[in-house]
């Protein structure tokens, strides 16, 4: 069997597989090849994928002669052509590329989108959500501490005291949790809200204060994002973020809800309200963002508060953001091959069978059917 490894779009520093990925799949037997630079941006050589075993080609090399191809972002229209009965795995967001997913199932592409695992203790070990949602918290708060005019922490000198910076974090997943701890190491007075009641506990084993809403939705079997609410609970919402946001340095949103526009969390009438120099980081930016004036890789100014539109933080972190995502890809894998590094894609697996988008000309993902 052969793996093929290919170069992401210009604007993503990542690559499926680090060097030290590949040399486990060589030592089962499985030819590697690699697209010439793959790993440039994420500091891997090409030199040192061949010291793994892999053979470094041209792109149309990987996709001709490969039987599954990794790659984080999907292929060109133009490339779909040679896809054909190929197997792909990455992280497609196919509940917002539905025509591209279409047009997969009309030439016998076998896709997995892993972010479309099924949220499960097994799936942990594969889950890119996660591993790349770590990063991007953690990065939120670096890129907002670069941006802001004032200190972190509090500071008592002889020219006076300086108060700590005040983060509000909307949103308490694996990365509004990261920026909890990471902001708290800097100094700042940290308040979070979440729908979910079940985080309180971490958010202030982190050191956070919670912000309670009464009458959320049951958000436990959402795989960690946000559900729809009601309208009351939303007036509520809004009333408290209000309160919150007034007294906020720095806010970073991170609420997306599965295949749907981001919801607004923070309104025109709250950024008014805001301190002037105030930073806003959007993680959600791509699906539309946590505030109506939220522009996907800009930074806008809106009466004198910062907004950051970023949700690929984790790429300016290439090294360590592709280690952790090639180690989700290899416990994907031997999902889907034999200990001797052959193909077998075994559906009565939940893990298989529940990120499998296209499969013989057909959508079977049930959620895109």
């Amino acid at each position: 069997m052969t793996i093929g490894l290919l170069k992401e779009p210009a604007h993503e520093t990542r690559v499926s597989l680090l060097a030290e990925a590949v040399t486990v799949l060589t030592k089962k037997g499985v030819n590697v090849f690699v697209e010439n630079n793959a790993g440039e941006k994420a500091f891997c050589s090409n030199s040192e994928y061949e010291k793994a075993g892999a053979q470094v080609k041209s792109r149309n090399e990987v996709l001709s002669s490969s039987d599954i191809i990794l790659s984080i972002h999907a292929q060109e229209q133009s490339e779909i052509d040679t896809l054909s009965n190929k197997i792909l795995v990455g992280v497609y967001q196919p509940l917002f590329n539905k025509d591209m997913i279409s047009r997969w199932a009309l030439s016998c592409v076998t896709s997995f989108s892993l972010d479309m695992l099924p949220r499960t203790t097994r799936a942990q070990s594969m889950d890119v959500l996660s591993s790349q949602a770590n990063i991007a918290g953690y990065k939120a708060v670096l890129t907002a501490a670069n941006l802001y005019s004032r200190y972190f922490p509090m500071f008592m000198t002889a020219a006076g005291s300086i108060k700590p910076a005040k983060v509000l974090i909307l949103g308490a997943g694996v990365a509004g949790l990261q920026a909890i701890a990471t902001a708290r190491r800097l100094g700042a007075v940290v308040e979070v809200f979440d729908t979910r009641p079940a985080v309180k506990e971490e958010v202030m084993s982190l050191g956070a204060k919670f912000i309670e809403v009464d009458g959320a939705a049951d958000a436990s079997k959402a795989g960690g994002y946000a559900v729809e609410q009601t309208e009351d609970y939303k007036q509520k919402q809004q009333q408290k973020i209000t309160e919150s946001i007034a007294k906020a340095d720095i806010v970073i949103t991170t609420a997306q809800i599965p295949g749907k526009k981001a919801p607004i969390l923070i309104t025109e009438t709250m950024m008014k309200g805001m301190r002037n120099g105030s930073v806003i980081i959007d993680l959600a930016a791509a699906t539309g963002g946590n505030t109506p004036f939220t522009q996907n890789n800009q930074t806008v100014n809106y009466n004198g508060v910062a907004i950051v539109g970023d949700s690929s933080l984790q790429s300016t972190m290439p090294a360590d953001a592709s280690k952790m995502y090639g180690k989700n890809v290899l416990n994907f894998l031997q999902l889907i091959m034999t200990k001797d590094g052959s193909l077998n894609l075994n559906w009565e697996d939940d893990l298989v069978k529940g990120s499998c988008i296209t499969h013989n000309g057909e959508i079977v993902h049930e959620r895109l059917k």
